[in-house]
């Protein structure tokens, strides 16, 4: 069942608020006719002021951190308590969809709001947090401002400079921030209890289930790098088949490799996205292909024994046709598995609205993978629909938000009863 534009939602509703909120929020962009919204640039700051209000209304304190996260604070019973970080990014990709990161940051508010209208205050503080710097499109790093509370930010990626040559700490020195002040942001585990985050899935598992919302127990771990085939060049006509060295037959012979070792394990992905044939044309035989790999998994050691495996055939196949072969990766980042505790807590909190509990991986990488090992993460993915994301066409409904906001909403409402007990 795919979400319904239509699905009826009660005006004054979570989901409703939401949905309004995120409309709002999607005219502010740096290109018109577009959503384009860059870290640290215009549209950002129109965000950071435009969120810091609603953020007051709910009863949150407000700053903006070193690294240019906005973080609003919500005071718990006691001062300085202990604070339950909710929260997901501002920054967008270029031409892009509404929901992917702002969902998260308004969907905190919103049940923050709850709390502050009801004169609550839980026996622990609640943050909600909007990074700015999530989507990676102006400089070449990423997850600059969740590594920061984390504390793995990297000095030396203040020296990176975007498209204008500008650095990264021009941008945050411009923008109000200061940059000798970045160490100053991370978070003490003892005064942290863990981070939530709402997201779209991304992706089409839970639109094909029929299901509202997902539980997330990992972040795929993801290889990527490149094979440079190399054979010889030669004219169509006049080089006999048995004698050629085909650098596209062979790379297409790999890339099928690829596929079949993709679909050997279950969540395992591989993907080949980009070819290139140098001196491309219709009469030549081609002798330089490169091609880019792209592998993800769950679990480290699955994605390991895939790039193993498919090296494995690589070679095995520029060895049977004669040609050489390099393979490099050159990114590999860690799989960031959800902490169990507070996962189990997302899923019972899902279940006591009604809705059943799927528990399903994330395909994306997301802020919340830069805490993996520093401070514990949940993740709730709500269903959009045909999974698609990072494009206009992005949706969730509001039916589908209000229920993942009454979970979110469970959620802290349980613990804290719990905590009291």
């Amino acid at each position: 069942m795919k979400p319904d534009a239509k699905a009826p939602v009660a005006s004054g509703t979570l989901g409703a608020e939401i949905a309004l909120r995120i409309d709002e929020l999607a005219a502010l962009s740096d290109e018109p006719g577009r959503l384009t919204r860059l870290y640290l640039g215009p549209a950002h700051r129109r965000a950071i002021d435009l969120v810091s209000e609603w953020m007051r209304a709910a009863g949150m304190t407000v700053r903006l951190d070193a690294t240019g996260t906005l973080i609003g604070r919500y005071e718990g019973a006691a001062p300085d308590a202990p604070a339950l970080l909710i929260g997901s990014h501002i920054d967008t990709v270029r031409d892009a969809g509404r929901f992917d990161g702002n969902l998260g940051v308004i969907t905190g508010i919103a049940v923050v709001g709850r709390l502050h209208a009801s004169g609550r205050r839980p026996s622990f503080a609640v943050e909600v947090v909007a990074f700015g710097d999530e989507e990676g499109v102006r400089f070449p790093s990423t997850l600059g401002g969740s590594r920061a509370l984390a504390g793995r930010f990297e000095p030396r990626l203040l020296d990176e400079v975007d498209a204008e040559g500008v650095s990264r700490r021009q941008a945050l020195e411009r923008f109000g921030c200061d940059p000798a002040e970045i160490s100053a942001a991370v978070r003490a585990p003892a005064s942290t209890l863990g981070y939530v985050e709402v997201h779209i899935e991304q992706g089409p598992v839970l639109e094909a289930e029929g299901l509202p919302m997902g539980v997330v127990t990992a972040i795929n771990g993801a290889s990527r790098g490149s094979v440079t085939v190399t054979g010889i060049s030669g004219h169509a006509g006049t080089m006999p088949m048995q004698l050629r060295r085909d650098a596209l037959a062979a790379a297409a012979e790999m890339i099928a490799a690829i596929e079949r070792r993709g679909r050997q394990v279950a969540d395992l992905v591989a993907t080949v996205g980009r070819l290139e044939v140098a001196g491309a044309a219709t009469n030549t035989i081609p002798g330089r292909v490169t091609f880019s790999l792209d592998i993800r998994h769950p679990a480290d050691h699955q994605r390991t024994a895939a790039i193993r495996d498919i090296e494995s055939s690589i070679k095995s196949i520029a060895a049977a046709r004669g040609i050489e072969v390099e393979v490099t990766i050159d990114h590999d980042a860690p799989a960031a598995p959800a902490d169990a505790g507070l996962s189990e807590r997302l899923g019972r909190a899902v279940a006591h609205i009604g809705v059943p509990v799927r528990r399903l991986p994330s395909g994306a990488g997301h802020d919340a993978m830069a805490f993996g090992g520093a401070i514990p993460f949940a993740m709730l993915f709500v269903r959009c629909r045909d999974g698609i994301s990072h494009n206009p066409a992005e949706y969730a409904s509001p039916a589908d938000i209000d229920l993942a906001a009454r979970a979110l909403a469970d959620f802290v409402d349980r613990w804290d009863r719990e905590a009291g007990q």
